[in-house]
């Protein structure tokens, strides 16, 4: 489904089960009304980032969170937080982003899938810091965690509620970029990318390929190999303008960069991809907000 999509599905799931909370008074129906409304609140905080409102979708975030404190349900109130986390370090707020994630996994009921999303997101929380050791022990425990355990939200629900091994893959891909391990990063997100064309067709999510094939293209330029980036950059560039979401664009931009080091210029593989990326970040999910889907919506 496009960000659009969901935002729209979202916040209609979020109106009916506002309206039904005033037919009922059962105790039991009531908690699992919050709890829907919470879930459908922390997709529109997904679906809000993607389209570019990053105020909104931290709004959303906290929304999430108040109804999962006031169900009393803790696995939603922890995906909220490393909502809250990612959208932290994407905002510019990198110290508060660990703080989420750390106390995000202090919350009780939570099983494997939880605890991997949440110290990936931790490991590339510690990334943008520059803070190596704590990222790389993040890292080898989201790599670790034993996903056995199962939890209702994040393995019954699942969805965008789970973590996948492509996801963990390609998380993990962007935090070695931080780190400055383009070979390491080039074998997780080669690993991503399998990990994607190994399933059927119709569970393949071109959001995560995308991303993937953006950070192989930045780990082999790391290693100076400009041929295999640009074959990674083929592969995004291919991603429909419905699903160049917040972390897709980018990456995009930050490969556009890449491509104008000192040591590029004057190279005519590297000015036309810059010029391919220049054009694919110019219409990107956020381009779909025409009203009345505006931007003021997303505050909602």
């Amino acid at each position: 489904m496009t960000a659009l999509d969901v935002w729209q599905q979202a916040k209609n799931l979020r109106e009916d089960v506002q309206n039904n909370r005033d037919r009922t008074a059962v105790p039991a129906q009531q908690q699992a009304l919050l709890i829907l409304a919470g879930e459908a609140s922390a997709l529109l905080a997904t679906a809000a980032f993607d389209l570019g409102s990053l105020d909104g979708a931290k709004r959303l975030a906290r929304t999430a969170a108040l109804y999962g404190e006031t169900a009393r349900y803790e696995p939603l109130r922890a995906y909220a937080a490393g909502s809250l986390a990612y959208i932290a370090y994407y905002s510019g707020d990198l110290s508060l982003a660990p703080v989420h994630a750390r106390h995000a996994l202090t919350y009780g009921g939570l099983a494997g899938v939880a605890a991997r999303r949440l110290h990936s997101i931790e490991a590339r929380a510690y990334g943008h810091l520059g803070h190596t050791k704590a990222a790389r022990r993040a890292l080898s425990m989201s790599e670790e965690v034993d996903t056995d355990t199962t939890d209702e939200l994040h393995d019954c629900v699942g969805g965008e509620f789970g973590f996948a091994d492509d996801r963990l893959a390609m998380s993990n891909a962007s935090t070695a970029l931080l780190l400055g391990g383009g070979r390491t990063a080039e074998v997780s997100a080669l690993r991503a990318l399998e990990l994607v064309a190994a399933k059927p067709a119709t569970h393949r999510s071109s959001i995560v390929s995308g991303k993937a094939s953006a950070d192989l293209a930045m780990a082999r330029l790391l290693t100076n190999n400009l041929d295999g980036a640009a074959e990674a950059i083929e592969a995004m560039l291919s991603i429909n303008s419905t699903h160049r979401g917040t972390g897709l664009v980018t990456r995009a931009m930050s490969l556009r960069r890449a491509l104008t080091q000192q040591h590029l210029q004057g190279t005519a593989l590297a000015a036309d991809l810059g010029e391919r990326l220049e054009e694919f970040t110019r219409f990107p999910v956020q381009h779909q907000l025409l009203p009345p889907y505006g931007m003021p919506a997303l505050d909602a």
